[in-house]
């Protein structure tokens, strides 16, 4: 069940880039490597042999970054701390 948390960052990144398919690969000691395809084209390794959680890292690190949403009183909670942080 350890590539479970790996399948899921594989999902997410295929997500938030729509231009590649992303895949990934255990070899026999267990560790993860990631393989990007191009549309109509066969997949390539793009990482080197990395354990679970350095291999979770960088497939969230790939690609483009999701951004986060600020409501208006995400931002206006913001500026209030910003004046009770200053010296007075």
């Amino acid at each position: 069940m350890r590539s479970t948390k790996a399948s899921a960052a594989i999902a997410r990144l295929n997500t938030r880039d729509s231009a590649y398919r992303y895949s990934l690969g255990i070899n026999a000691a267990g560790l993860f490597y990631l393989l990007r395809a191009a549309p109509g084209g066969s997949a390539e390794k793009i990482s080197s042999d990395l354990p679970l959680d350095e291999f979770v890292q960088l497939v969230n690190a790939t690609g483009p970054q999701k951004k986060a949403k600020v409501s208006k009183y995400d931002v206006a909670f913001e500026k209030q701390l910003g004046k009770r942080s200053a010296p007075e």
